[in-house]
């Protein structure tokens, strides 16, 4: 029989412009209930502009919770959100009412949902930059060993090239000795606090999603995002794609997990990814010549699982603007003849030269010439998944 003293929550989740702020109003209104917000921007006053934040009209006077309250300077934590969060679910739930938990933030709804708790944080940062120096001398599957090694549970768990939760296991064992398995599996509730229904929804209208991507490249470069982001180094093209697609994809700004082509044309196997981006980095981009084999390389390399395009664009415009005061008016560049090109570039890279070179533009603040590198990538965008066994 279901413990009917546990409170009963609604959870709406999706990316921007799914529908969550209309449904949950909707179910409040038809329900009796109250929201609370479950988006990591929205919980910061004064940042309205890319996070959708609900107005006062559209919340119809249904109260909403831990939203727009904090400045932005302000650290706040999934553990600061479960624990705020689950007070006020009760608070709700005691007052007849039914709690709605809304957002965009997949880690703060299910780590509430799940009820994890959450040990007070353990770091040293001597201990994590000798990680990483580690990592960039001796690569990181020598980490991803070691890891395997201490941790074989946590270690099946996480991909290889996901450095950064590599090296925070391994901070946290040298640290305290204790496996981050052995950590999460004790965070976990025997069962979960709430009796649960979720609603994930998605966003199946492809002109909607195209119009949420050219917003973000507006707000990008309105806000100057790049300016203070190095030309030329996988770390700004990693910046530029969680930019553009935090919304959209989990994924937004991490290493791609599977070996990916495009008809006849693979890109970089993940074993030698890595290796692939750190050379890149180190490429001169003194002239247009380097700079376009830079981005020929970078296109090989293909990091994202989706998206490559569209951030591959504007990483190139922002070496451009930075080296030469130039950037690719890319509506003058035939969407045949630069696939075309593209698909030989990696073997003869000068008919992709030519072609850049004969559309580069003046207007480097131009948002019609940015929004042109966008709307390109539009016309070409299947990917398929092979193994690395296919090789």
């Amino acid at each position: 029989m279901a413990d009917l003293s546990k409170p009963r929550v609604v959870a709406v989740g999706g990316p921007t412009a799914s529908g969550k702020t209309a449904l949950s109003v909707a179910l409040a209104r038809a329900f009796d209930g109250e929201i609370i917000n479950a988006d990591s921007m929205q919980i910061y006053k004064n940042l309205d502009v890319g996070t959708a934040k609900p107005s006062a009209q559209e919340r119809q006077g249904i109260p909403h919770y831990l939203l727009d309250f904090l400045s932005p300077e302000t650290p706040y934590s999934v553990a600061d959100f479960t624990a705020a969060a689950d007070p006020l679910i009760r608070d709700i739930t005691a007052r007849g009412r039914l709690p709605l938990v809304v957002g965009g933030t997949g880690l703060y709804i299910t780590s509430l949902l799940s009820g994890m708790a959450f040990a007070p944080e353990k770091t040293d940062p001597a201990i994590r930059a000798r990680l990483q120096a580690r990592a960039d001398t001796e690569g990181g599957a020598a980490l991803y060993a070691e890891l395997q090694r201490i941790d074989p549970d946590y270690a099946a768990q996480v991909h290889p090239n996901n450095l950064p939760r590599v090296i925070r296991a391994l901070e946290l064992f040298e640290a305290t000795g204790r496996r981050m398995s052995d950590q999460r599996r004790e965070a976990r509730p025997a069962e979960a606090p709430y009796h649960v229904l979720c609603l994930c929804l998605t966003c199946r209208d492809r002109a909607v999603l195209y119009s949420r991507i050219d917003r973000r490249v507006d707000e990008m470069v309105e806000n100057g995002v790049l300016d203070a982001l190095p030309a030329g180094k996988f770390s700004t093209l990693q910046a530029i794609h969680k930019y553009l697609f935090e919304d959209i994809y989990d994924f937004a700004g991490k290493l791609c997990t599977v070996n990916l082509a495009k008809g006849n044309f693979r890109f970089a196997p993940l074993i030698y990814l890595e290796a692939a981006l750190a050379n890149i980095d180190k490429m001169p981009q003194s002239t247009f010549d380097e700079m376009i084999e830079k981005y020929v390389e970078m296109n090989i390399a293909h990091p994202f699982r989706e998206g490559n395009g569209r951030s591959t664009r504007i990483w190139l415009d922002h070496i451009l603007k930075t080296e030469i005061g130039k950037v690719v008016d890319w509506s003058k560049v035939d969407k045949e003849d630069y696939l075309l090109a593209m698909e030989r570039s990696p073997i003869k890279d000068v008919e992709i030269k030519v072609l850049l070179k004969a559309a580069l533009s003046d207007e480097i603040n131009s948002r019609e010439v940015y929004l042109s590198g966008i709307d390109q990538s539009y016309y070409y965008e299947s990917l398929s998944a092979f193994r690395a066994g296919d090789l």
